[in-house]
């Protein structure tokens, strides 16, 4: 059994390289915010969408681009607002005079890394057309299906403090997400740093200064370098646990699903992967823990009228839950 764990561990290194370099290149523009950039790169390796939630002017709209311009595929981006049609974001059917036969016209979903700026400004409707194509890779649309190149990743942005013309996301699209990353202020010293950069700039367009290090081809290849991780059966026990406290936990009114279990065990893999292991630690697991789970739980009336964070109730369990040894 170890033999063959040994022979199966993959050589990072060629991986690990290319995560530095998409670091340096990022870091050219992005002040701090390390956290952030390591969920976004493990959340591209482990094939998942990202919502990316913090208030106005925290660079969340720049980094999405900047991720997308570190890849060298098609980039797309949509505003979504209340007067968005599913139409809008899919294409529509159009009749061609010269054929007398209709013809798809797709719309701006069809592309590898999709943008959605402001994604809870669309209504329910809008929001529905995202759920096959976010956990499918495909779309329908008259009865035909329309399969997504890879690699395929939705990366979406949100103001959580803005109420009017805002509509909240359904959980079933919650839970297609493999991240929610919350976007902080910058430090001090970070926004110094920021200012000083702005102003050595001279108006010169920030996302041009950053240059594609990765291939669609590269990122398929890592992507499966991702599922060749070692993980302990201890530690697949782990996380299988810790999900299912959030699901008997008095203080949550919803739990965690199987998705969110898979959503750990592959986020913690990439994680190991980027970090130059081949084998997943405890420590990879309580780190992915709190962006995987933070936006799959709903607290209880009671714990949201006492003003109990989700947050919270995610470090809890994840430090009530023992280690393996």
């Amino acid at each position: 059994m170890e033999e063959n764990i040994f022979n199966s561990r993959v050589d990072l290194t060629a991986l690990h390289d290319q995560v530095n370099r998409i670091k340096a290149e990022i870091g050219k523009i992005i002040v701090g915010q390390e956290e952030m950039i390591d969920l976004l790169v493990t959340a591209l390796l482990a094939d998942g969408h990202v919502l990316i939630e913090g208030v106005p002017g925290v660079a969340k709209t720049l980094t999405a681009k900047l991720m997308a311009r570190i890849i060298s595929v098609d980039f797309s981006r949509i505003q979504f607002t209340p007067d968005l049609m599913p139409s809008d974001v899919l294409g529509t059917s159009v009749f061609n005079l010269k054929t007398s036969e209709f013809e798809f016209k797709a719309g701006p979903i069809f592309t590898n890394i999709l943008l959605i700026d402001e994604i809870n400004r669309a209504p329910a409707k809008t929001q529905a057309a995202l759920f096959e194509v976010m956990e499918e890779r495909q779309v329908t649309v008259d009865g035909h299906t329309h399969p997504m190149r890879k690699p395929y990743i939705v990366l979406a942005t949100q103001n959580p403090i803005e109420q009017e013309g805002t509509y909240r996301l359904p959980e079933a699209q919650l839970d297609r997400f493999l991240y929610k990353i919350v976007v902080t202020y910058p430090k001090p010293e970070e926004e110094v740093e920021i200012l000083q950069r702005h102003h050595l700039r001279q108006g010169a367009a920030p996302v041009q200064e950053v240059s594609a290090v990765l291939t669609a081809d590269q990122v398929q290849t890592f992507r499966q370098f991702v599922h060749q991780v070692h993980i302990e059966k201890n530690l697949i026990a782990y996380i299988g646990q810790m999900v299912q406290e959030t699901r008997n936990n008095p203080m949550l009114f919803l739990g965690a699903s199987p998705r969110a279990s898979l959503a750990i065990l592959m986020a913690a893999k990439a994680y190991a992967m980027i970090n130059g292991r081949d084998f997943v630690t405890p420590e990879d697991i309580k780190l992915v823990a709190l962006p995987v789970l933070r936006h799959r739980i709903i607290l209880s009336p009671e714990k949201e009228m006492e003003g109990i964070t989700a947050d919270e109730v995610v470090t809890q369990i994840v430090n009530k839950v023992e280690v393996p040894r």
